[in-house]
């Protein structure tokens, strides 16, 4: 069963309907945006979990400031980079198999983000854990 156009009487099809129509369109920018609310938990998680710097007045007035790493903040932040990591993955290979019009964009800014949390995340790895 196909759906009618109300003004011409004529099937709807899929691609002559504007993306922001679009069920899974809009599914995709949802990801995309949670995947990128994620990151900015996780650099502010990042910013609880490394030591303090210490400066030299600091040191000459002996005052305490951690100089490692939080390990519960360490275990959190791994975690929010994993699922960021994941979710951009999803939408990269949705928006994949998804991109068929010739005004589609494949967004670089999936690209971007699947690079910081890569990079975090290996990074994370050799020097924390």
């Amino acid at each position: 069963m196909t759906r009618k156009n109300s003004e011409e009487g004529r099937p709807l099809e899929r691609r002559h309907k504007p993306k922001t129509k679009d069920g899974f369109y809009r599914l995709i920018t949802i990801i995309n945006a949670l995947a990128w609310a994620i990151l900015v938990a996780a650099l502010i998680t990042f910013h609880f979990a490394r030591p303090e710097f210490v400066s030299g007045v600091q040191e000459y007035w002996g005052v305490e400031a951690s100089t490692g790493w939080s390990s519960e903040h360490v275990t959190r932040l791994f975690a929010l980079l994993q699922l960021c990591l994941g979710l951009s993955l999803v939408t990269m290979l949705l928006r994949a198999r998804r991109t068929r019009r010739r005004n589609d964009y494949y967004g670089i800014n999936l690209f971007i983000l699947v690079g910081i949390c890569a990079i975090s995340l290996f990074t994370l790895t050799i020097h924390v854990l």
